[in-house]
């Protein structure tokens, strides 16, 4: 068995320790702050750590000997982990969306005999690998344009949002500049501007810009492509109140308040869905062609206990990466991309087969459908 100590036992933390334990193929120790969020994932034989991850020499000391760890940490201390990894010589994943977290974890990579593989969630992650493969196919690319949301089902206050995943990482994704491909070449754009409207199944919707969603995926097609954008979906009138409170209220510069009105005012839900939406312009053939990736993934239940679609998603990918890892499909050392990871073998495995429209918990509804494309505005 390969050891893995995951990082952080809270929503997404806890689904990647039960996703990998399920499976008998790997050793799972879970580290956190929290002796309750512990308590919550001891059993079934996981192992569990306290430990207070700005403690650099406990940290490291957890790291000795593991195969891999998969910080799913709070942006603001995953660093922490990749330095530690570093030291300790482990591979390396985490979920961040992060831009300067990733710069640092790009950095660490340069000479390391460990592989660093970041943003292995949903956005950054998976969104990455899909645009990749499709802008591909192309002999000249025009547009790329990646959208993502994690939306209530059922949504019931003026906000139309339920909080299904990081508060810490929502907020951070409003507020931090965006990388972008504009005419050619890379910018950093505001977030929550460039408001655009479209229609999925009848259904209307809104996107803007917010931080993070492309990871290195800039990097990988400036000078390829003409342009290239990641927003994040929201149902309309989202945008409008969430700028009230950022920029009239200036919450955005008290992020600690913003953080607790949310997480007091605006309530969790499980019953949630992800849309993953993808549309690539350019080249084929001589012809000026477009194609179109869309998705929309449910909850589903990971050994037995139900899980959000954003769980489940974002838990996924980066448990996928450490599958691929391990058989010897992605490099074993040095910086590692996303967009690095080839589509169709990460969709047929165990653990991204989720995105391709199959359940862990098999013999259950499909938890993924294909969405009709009614309108895109």
């Amino acid at each position: 068995m390969h050891s893995i100590l995951v990082i952080g036992a809270g929503k997404i933390g806890s689904t990647i320790v039960d996703m990998l334990h399920e499976t008998g193929d790997y050793d799972v120790t879970v580290a956190d702050s929290s002796a309750a969020a512990l308590e919550a994932v001891a059993q079934g034989g996981i192992k569990t750590i306290q430990l207070d991850f700005n403690d650099a020499v406990a940290l490291q000391n957890a790291l000795k000997g593991r195969y891999a760890v998969l910080s799913a940490a709070p942006y603001h201390l995953t660093g922490h982990v990749a330095q530690a990894a570093r030291l300790a010589d482990v591979n390396y994943f985490d979920l961040t969306e992060d831009v300067a977290t990733t710069r640092m974890v790009k950095e660490l990579a340069e000479g390391a005999t460990t592989a660093f593989i970041p943003q292995c969630g949903l956005a950054p992650g998976f969104i990455s690998i899909v645009a990749h493969d499709i802008a591909s196919r192309f002999d000249k690319l025009d547009t790329v344009r990646l959208r993502v949301g994690a939306l209530p089902q059922y949504p019931s206050n003026a906000l139309s949002y339920n909080l299904t995943w990081s508060t810490d990482g929502v907020i951070n994704e409003y507020i931090e500049r965006c990388e972008a491909v504009v005419d050619g070449k890379l910018r950093e754009v505001p977030a929550m501007e460039e408001l655009e409207e479209f229609s999925l199944d009848g259904t209307r919707y809104e996107a803007f810009n917010t931080s993070g969603g492309l990871g290195t995926l800039c990097e990988t097609l400036e000078g390829k492509v003409r342009n290239l954008n990641y927003k994040t979906i929201r149902y309309p009138g989202h945008c409008a109140l969430m700028r009230v409170l950022l920029n009239d209220l200036q919450l955005r510069n008290r992020r600690e308040v913003l953080k607790d009105i949310l997480e007091n005012a605006v309530p969790a839900t499980m019953q949630d869905m992800v849309i993953v939406f993808v549309t690539v312009t350019g080249e084929r053939g001589g012809r000026y062609v477009q194609e179109t990736y869309a998705r929309s993934v449910y909850g589903q239940k990971v050994a037995g206990t139900q899980r959000t679609a954003i769980q489940v998603t974002t838990a996924a990918g980066i448990c996928a990466m450490l599958d691929l890892l391990v058989a010897g499909q992605l490099p074993k050392q040095g910086f590692v991309r996303q967009e690095e990871v080839d589509l169709d073998r990460f969709l047929t495995n165990r653990f991204g087969r989720v995105y391709a429209g199959e359940r862990l918990d098999e013999g259950r509804e499909p938890a993924v459908k294909n969405i009709r494309l009614d309108a895109v505005a």
